[in-house]
């Protein structure tokens, strides 16, 4: 049975023009903190009016923790591909994960999973 890990890669952006600021406000309503969600690609949010800062919220599968460091490595190297790739620069990349399965469950949590055991 998979684990599920969720990655946040955290940073600011570094000197952007203002081409580049204004490409990314003509598409920031799908990059939206309001609605921010976890994905395999990748999710991209951002709030250029208040702050230079993004995030990138990644899920993926791993077999046993011993793989979670990788899936770190890996979700910070898409989300420097990705704004690279845009021409986007960055700094202060910063990463925080969380293996869900270490995570303690709720009272409706422990309901649920008493109920399939």
């Amino acid at each position: 049975m998979g684990r599920t890990v969720r990655v946040t890669v955290r940073g600011s952006f570094d000197g952007l023009s203002e081409a580049q600021l204004s490409e990314l406000r003509s598409v920031a309503a799908e990059h939206d903190f309001m609605n921010t969600r976890y994905t395999a690609e990748g999710y991209l949010a951002y709030d250029l009016p208040a702050r230079p800062f993004f995030t990138f919220r990644f899920a993926e599968e791993v077999g046993s923790a011993d793989e979670v460091p990788a899936a770190t490595a890996r979700a910070t190297a898409k989300a420097e591909a990705w704004m690279a790739g845009h021409g986007y620069p960055i700094k202060n990349v910063s990463t925080q994960t969380v293996d869900m399965a270490e995570v303690p469950l709720g009272k409706r949590g422990r309901r649920e999973a008493e109920r399939k055991s």
